[in-house]
């Protein structure tokens, strides 16, 4: 049997159809992402984190009317963050996108939002920035997009290390391909005690998170949490080319958890507001018996992307925790 491999990116963008884009500020030390379809998307979502921010989940649940949004979108910020969606949404009325009710158009575009409010950078602002971080961050859409310190990710801390935008892809032996793309700021660690080790290393493909293996030995304590009540969070976006119902992308947001539970540990806290959108561009049938394989390489995405985001992120100044690649690199 053919073993999923990598699509050609490595990145969400794998999955046709799609494409994303960021912009941050270095002085804010925070942004946006947007994962933008070129025609509606099929979506659901699913929230473990006990302190989650969202904009327009509601109407993502299976029983809901509106069946497809147009794009969806991560950012920094606490709850200002969730302004980033608005100004997506505004382009996307200026480019005639949306949902048609007689001679308007609304564009439907669900967020969720992560809290980088202490992480060093100034937020002194008089205007809410992120409206603007949105807009220029769905003008900023293409296949290709940089990972790490940038987007959603731009802001983004784990215990003892800064986070990141990270993404990976699987093409499975049907042809189908999952993508995962996620903004990694979580309450729990990322990497095996004080060492350079991913917990997500079982999953590591081609050393695209630095080739370190396993870790030697596993420590029998883990630290207590960094930061306070709702100051984290890890929210991500799993997308496919296979055809899928709401329920189905429902399923499949749910699945997708259990890579963030192997890739953070510990994930799902109350202090966090972990949450997985699930998008389908719907351009290929769902194989028969296909829902398992879709949910387990799901999972495997995300944990991979999560580690990518780390790996990734780039030191800046005034940063309050190290990056991956200076500590370990």
């Amino acid at each position: 049997m053919q073993h999923p491999c990598p699509g050609l990116r490595n990145l969400i963008t794998d999955v046709p159809g799609l494409s994303v884009g960021n912009a941050d500020d270095a002085r804010l030390k925070s942004g946006a992402t947007v994962l933008l379809g070129d025609q509606p998307m099929v979506t659901g979502v699913h929230v473990m984190g006990g302190a989650p921010g969202t904009r327009e989940t509601d109407l993502l649940a299976p029983d809901r009317m509106v069946q497809a949004v147009d794009a969806l979108v991560l950012a920094g910020g606490s709850a200002f963050g969730l302004g980033a969606a608005q100004g997506v949404a505004d382009g996307l009325r200026a480019m005639g996108r949306g949902f048609a009710v007689g001679p308007a158009r609304v564009p439907i575009v669900p967020g969720a939002i992560l809290f980088d409010l202490l992480n060093g950078g100034a937020k002194d602002w008089d205007e809410n920035p992120y409206p603007a971080l949105g807009r220029a961050a769905l003008r900023a859409c293409d296949r290709q997009f940089t990972l790490g310190s940038v987007g959603a990710g731009a802001g983004c801390t784990v215990a003892g290390l800064k986070g990141g935008l990270g993404s990976a892809s699987l093409v499975l032996a049907s042809g189908v391909t999952v993508a995962a793309l996620v903004a990694v700021n979580a309450v729990g660690s990322v990497t095996v005690g004080d060492g350079p080790h991913f917990w997500a290393a079982p999953f590591e493909i081609d050393a695209e998170f630095g080739g370190r293996g396993m870790a030697p030995t596993i420590p029998p304590l883990f630290p207590p949490p960094l930061k306070r009540l709702g100051e984290a969070t890890t929210i991500a976006i799993l997308a496919t080319d296979a055809a899928l119902d709401k329920p189905q992308a429902t399923r499949l947001a749910t699945a997708a958890h259990d890579g963030m539970a192997r890739a953070i540990l510990p994930a799902h806290t109350p202090h966090d507001g972990d949450l997985v959108f699930a998008a389908s561009t719907g351009q290929r049938p769902l194989p028969d018996g296909g829902a398992l394989e879709l949910g387990h390489a799901a999972a495997l995405c995300l944990s991979r992307a999560i580690a990518r985001g780390v790996y990734l992120a780039t030191p800046a100044p005034d940063d309050i925790l190290p990056c991956w690649l200076s500590r370990f690199g």
